[in-house]
């Protein structure tokens, strides 16, 4: 008997859908491209509880006569290929023909559409990916419902997150694609309420304002238009546009959002020299590129692609960017706090700028591979110092500090964000800083919506924030130790922190505050640490010490990394074989 089975049509698609279907954004995103392809000028996506409800798209497109409309649900049946050697000339945003059969298996569909000069429509009902209604109606373009996503696959459902996070990633896939096409007009509501309204525009840069404000768009950067010959458009941020996190970057590639490391880093590159190393920039790359050159077939969700001389993409990107920065940005040069006394034996042996390596080898018996990170069984003592310490600037944010017991390697930006991490968590040292003139600050559809469904987390640690309308909110108070802070920036990292420390739902509220609360803390504490470029004086480095050694955890930083290491007296003999 045999043991190999063929897999019924439902289950295949069932399967396929486990590809295609990651979340309700990727059916947001699928239905978005369908309407994109149909020459759409205006479309509009209906939220409800975070697409696990209800996602419904609809667009003023061409259009379905009812055989094809009944066509489209079929698997591998696509109107963008009819024959192999299309696959190398992709030219629309569609062209796999899995989307809609995956997501009729796993989900609650009508579909509702009519040829652009038809009166008459057709009607579809399919649950579970069985047909369950036909029906001649009346229609413009084309609607599209999905109801109960999931519905019939209650492991995958299990594994969305909470609402916000999925709102999120919604909001993110309808900015991704509006970036791209900004003569298509678009609108998004999410629970009734409209999160994005943006009316057909007639440049990128013009989208861009219609989404982010004048104010950031005024922070970009751009290339000359006269080198579009090139195939690359970039908007890049400015000295003022940069960020703590990767948000706010985005590439396309033939009006399509993807991912690239190797485009990315061509970004970066371009910078190199420019901002300091913790800093992100913010850039928007439209690459037009021949289809025959690039390969969209690579991923079942169409994020990655392959090209054919991957070094001249990275070399045309990277020639651009520098194009559009070197001329226009005005960066500040490194900035020290005070020089560095690092010393041993009292000796001055560092301005700043030398770095250290010990040349061990960390195969070597006795090695710094083998000292233990557990400063709380070798704390040293450095009682002797009181208003100074002596130390050794390493090179980064590391210092070596002699005690009377043996060495100890301080990482001072982490130690720093421990110290403020614990002011803000402590609400009586929480002091906050009113604004003389509140400011306001223009935030993502999504940023947006996290931002008031936490208001009361941030008063917690300080940070006043009321609801302007817009996408926009007014800060009126932050804590004393953030008073100089970039705040477009503090905030984009705020939202980050409670975007990716959203829980599914049935967790614990309260514990969920909870986490919120120390995820936003331990951002905010980033802020106002000291950085690589700020190299802190003796004075200070005993403030700090003296300040770390209060915490109630002293040898991690907010985000577990190792605040400081210890090497005895004799780990450092067993290292001389002594």
């Amino acid at each position: 008997m045999s043991v190999i089975n063929v897999l019924p049509l439902n289950l295949r698609n069932k399967i396929a859908a486990g590809e295609v279907v990651e979340r309700p954004a990727s059916v947001v995103k699928e239905f978005i491209e369908n309407s994109i392809d149909a020459k759409s000028t205006r479309i509009s996506i209906d939220i409800m509880r975070a697409g696990k409800k209800l996602i419904r798209v609809s667009d003023n497109g061409t259009g379905m006569d009812r055989e094809d409309a009944l066509l489209a649900f079929e698997r591998y049946a696509t109107s963008k290929l009819r024959e192999e050697k299309d696959l190398i000339n992709i030219s629309t945003m569609g062209f796999r023909g899995e989307a809609l059969s995956s997501i009729a298996a796993v989900s609650k569909v009508r579909l509702t559409t009519a040829l652009t000069l038809d009166s008459l429509g057709t009607c579809i009902e399919i649950i579970g990916g069985d047909i369950k209604e036909i029906k001649d109606c009346t229609a413009t373009g084309t609607t599209i419902e999905v109801k109960d996503l999931f519905f019939n696959t209650p492991a995958r459902r299990k594994f969305l997150k909470s609402d916000t996070t999925e709102n999120y990633h919604i909001s993110d896939t309808v900015t991704r694609i509006a970036v791209s096409h900004p003569h298509i007009g678009f609108v998004l509501r999410m629970d009734g309420d409209e999160v994005l309204h943006l009316p057909e525009a007639s440049s990128h840069r013009e989208r861009l304002m219609q989404i982010y404000g004048k104010e950031f768009c005024d922070n970009l950067l751009e290339n000359n238009p006269q080198d579009n010959l090139t195939g690359v458009r970039a908007f890049l941020g400015n000295s003022a546009n940069l960020r703590n996190n990767k948000n706010n970057q985005f590439i396309f590639i033939n009006d399509r959002p993807v991912r690239d490391q190797s485009i990315s880093y061509a970004v970066y590159r371009g910078y190199e020299g420019l901002i300091p190393k913790e800093k992100h920039p913010v850039f928007f790359l439209f690459l037009e590129l021949d289809p025959e050159k690039v390969d969209f077939n690579v991923h079942p969700a169409k994020r990655e692609v392959r090209f054919a001389d991957k070094n001249s993409i990275f070399n045309l990107v990277l020639n651009a960017v520098k194009a559009a920065v070197r001329n226009q940005m005005i960066i500040e040069g490194p900035e020290t706090a005070g020089t560095i006394e690092g010393t041993i034996e009292g000796s001055i042996v560092g301005n700043g700028q030398h770095s250290y390596n010990s040349g061990l080898s960390s195969s070597y018996p006795g090695s710094f591979s083998s000292v233990q990170s557990n400063v709380a069984e070798q704390h040293l003592d450095y009682s002797g110092f009181i208003e100074k310490i002596p130390f050794l600037y390493l090179g980064d944010t590391i210092i070596a500090v002699a005690g009377r017991s043996g060495l100890t390697l301080i990482d001072y930006h982490a130690a720093h964000e421990r110290v403020n991490y614990e002011l803000l968590l402590k609400s009586s040292s929480t002091i906050s800083f009113r604004l003389l003139f509140p400011a306001q600050v223009k935030l993502q559809g999504s940023e947006y919506r996290v931002i008031l469904e936490n208001l009361g987390v941030l008063k917690e640690l300080g940070l006043e924030v009321e609801d302007f309308g817009h996408d926009t909110v007014i800060v009126r108070a932050l804590p004393e130790m953030l008073r100089d802070t970039d705040l477009n920036s503090l905030m984009s990292d705020v939202s980050a922190s409670l975007i990716n420390e959203a829980r599914p739902l049935g967790d614990e509220k309260i514990a969920s505050m909870d986490s919120s609360k120390k995820a936003i803390a331990a951002r905010m504490a980033c802020h106002k640490s000291i950085r690589g470029k700020e190299v802190p004086d003796s004075a200070r480095i005993a403030e700090l010490i003296k300040a770390l050694d209060a915490t109630d955890s002293p040898n991690t930083c907010p985000h577990g990394r190792p605040t400081r290491i210890s090497i005895t007296l004799d780990d450092i003999k067993k290292m001389f074989r002594k």
